[in-house]
């Protein structure tokens, strides 16, 4: 059994979906993570004591995904001194004011904010912050970073194959 390096804490079940890339990755990875279900308004004293105890129990980064007023990024940050990527979960208005709420922190309370629903961007920015001390981790993020060249150059091989077009020119 490994010890989780890294926390995904979501608002509800309900946001697992958009939170599977980020699992995903994870795992592919190969970094030891935990999920927890939290809510900053249901379960308030849950995640006073998730937050304080987090770094005691060996968590480096923390990924927090809410929906709408998405406290539970920013209550997350205040209560510990660990790195928290905020996710903002498209739940109403968009997305937009999960983003909002969570970008928008007040001095000394930082939440790094990927885009909404962008989970996979929230698990690669952790997994850069983890390989700062882990070489082998940032060579797998590394050869992560090739495959996403060598996918791009594939579909401009099978793009350059498309001629059912008179005015293509490449």
């Amino acid at each position: 059994m490994h010890t989780p390096q890294v926390s995904v804490i979501m608002g509800s079940t309900s946001d697992l979906p958009v939170m599977t890339k980020a699992l995903d990755l994870l795992e592919e990875m190969q970094v030891p993570f935990e999920v927890h279900a939290l809510s900053a308004h249901r379960t308030p004293e849950e995640v006073a004591k998730y937050a304080t105890e987090a770094a005691g129990r060996g968590i480096k980064v923390i990924i927090a995904a809410a929906g709408m007023a998405a406290h539970l990024c920013g209550v997350i940050a205040s209560m510990t001194t660990l790195p928290v990527i905020g996710v903002p979960i498209k739940a109403t208005l968009d997305g937009m004011d999960a983003l909002l709420a969570i970008v928008q922190m007040p001095p000394g309370i930082p939440v790094a904010t990927v885009g909404i629903n962008a989970s996979l961007n929230a698990a690669l920015l952790a997994v850069q912050m983890l390989s700062i001390s882990d070489p082998q981790l940032a060579e797998r993020h590394a050869q992560y970073k090739e495959d996403l060249k060598t996918k791009i150059k594939k579909a401009n091989e099978e793009l350059s194959k498309i001629d059912n077009y008179k005015y293509k020119t490449n």
